[in-house]
């Protein structure tokens, strides 16, 4: 793509990094093929291609956004389908990102808009008020239909109907959990508990760490810890996405003086993509960009880990038909396609892949809350999918999507780390009880 700044311009070098980006598209579509909302809405402007258009045009021109582009970019998933399917590399996820950040900075949102992404960045990533909200809903809950006949309120009707009836129990995980066998200690790890899972299903982080003490991994869990800064940063909120990586870069960095980390470990896809990009978001920071870079390297999901661990076969799993639900993030993002499924096949489950699995589900972080109509469509095109293959159990390695699928799915859907803790030897996975005693 040919592009026309100024010298000026890309002195700015966010500027600078989204015209290499630009340069790169050559207008052949093969991302249309794969985009979520253009298959869904047939706009050229809800594809890669046409946002991608109004990105060059809105910064090559230096105007700030309008309300048209706004709407576009607003109903990008960041699903990154169009990364996987682009022959000519185009770092889309980048270029979204600082579009974002455009947005934010040169854009007002009506009130409604602001109101409810000002209470999602308020409240979400902090694990005690995002309890306390989702207490509060189950109070206004039958009120939702009411709401979403309100102009400006469909997002308070997304947050009630997606806001689970009943909250499990909180779960203190300890700092830290010694390998099983100390004198077998293979290794040492800090696990990112996140924000909203730790709220919404807290038996994954315990899973997580019950399986990695029995495999004589000593897991870490400091208490400095925080949000990975995904959800503000999907919102173009850089200052306060850099200031979330930055407090986790310093916890973790003091394990790594202060013991060592081999890995830091994610169970959440969505968190993991983020924390990956650490070294790309802080490049510029002279006092982190070298941390940040660092840390990024050590990020890994737990079954890339696992997968990096010679693992017993077993048989635990045989005569169960499962299908995995491949997150977003995790196959696009982090480009891990594979290794999930052969971590499950090798514990017996006859693993199969749902129909269009490259598509998203239409979670994508809180964009259920701020684009529930799209993200409706998703999901029941989604469970269309994995009705065709009628599997006795589903599972997938991220909260959202879990949370945004398990409710309608009709058989137990549980994660990933779920099935292969238990696989070897640990708890059984809530919803699996009634599928052992057949």
């Amino acid at each position: 793509m040919q592009t026309n700044f100024t010298p000026q311009q890309l002195e700015d070098p966010h500027v600078d990094f989204s015209e290499k980006i630009l340069r790169k598209c050559v207008h052949c579509g093969f991302c249309t093929a794969t985009c979520p909302t253009y298959l869904m809405l047939g706009d050229e402007l809800d594809s890669p291609r046409g946002r991608i258009y109004l990105i060059k045009d809105m910064l090559e021109n230096d105007r700030p956004a309008d309300e048209n582009i706004v709407k576009h970019i607003d109903r990008c998933l960041s699903c990154l389908a169009c990364t996987t399917t682009c022959p000519s590399g185009v770092d889309y996820m980048h270029l979204v990102d600082y579009a974002r950040i455009h947005i934010q900075e040169t854009y007002k949102r009506p009130l409604m808009d602001r109101m409810f992404r000002n209470v999602l960045a308020m409240v979400l990533p902090y694990p005690s008020r995002f309890r306390f909200a989702l207490q509060a809903a189950r109070l206004a809950k039958p009120f939702g239909g009411l709401f979403a006949k309100i102009p400006g309120m469909k997002p308070m009707s997304a947050m009630l109907a997606l806001a689970p009836s009943n909250l499990p129990a909180a779960i203190k995980l300890p700092e830290i959990t010694p390998a099983a066998d100390a004198s077998a200690k293979s290794g040492r790890v800090a696990m990112l508990s996140g924000c909203a899972q730790q709220v919404l299903d807290p038996k994954i982080n315990a899973a997580t760490v019950e399986l990695l003490s029995r495999l004589n991994i000593e897991i870490v869990v400091p208490k400095r810890e925080g949000c990975c800064g995904a959800l503000v940063h999907h919102m173009g909120r850089e200052d306060e996405s850099h200031l979330a990586a930055k407090n986790n870069i310093d916890a973790w960095w003091h394990e790594i003086e202060n013991g060592g980390l081999d890995a830091i470990i994610i169970t959440t896809s969505g968190c993991g993509t983020t924390v990956k990009d650490y070294g790309h978001m802080l490049r510029l920071d002279p006092d982190y960009a070298e941390k940040a870079s660092t840390i990024s390297a050590l990020a890994k999901d737990i079954t890339e880990y696992l997968s990096s661990r010679e693992l017993a076969p077993s048989d635990r799993g045989a005569n169960l038909k499962l299908a995995y639900h491949s997150a977003c993030s995790l196959q696009h993002g982090q480009k891990i396609k594979d290794e999930p499924k052969q971590l499950l096949a090798n514990v017996g489950f006859n693993v199969v892949d749902i129909p269009e699995g490259h598509l998203c589900c239409g979670s994508a972080g809180t964009y259920n809350i701020l684009q529930s109509e799209i993200a409706g469509q998703l999901k029941e095109r989604k469970l269309r999918n994995i009705s065709r293959v009628k599997p006795d159990l589903i599972t997938a390695g991220n909260i959202g999507c879990l949370t945004q699928l398990s409710a309608d799915v009709g058989v137990p859907m549980c994660h990933t780390v779920e099935l292969l803790n238990w696989a070897y030897g640990g708890s059984t996975p809530k919803g699996m009880e009634n599928l052992l005693k057949k």
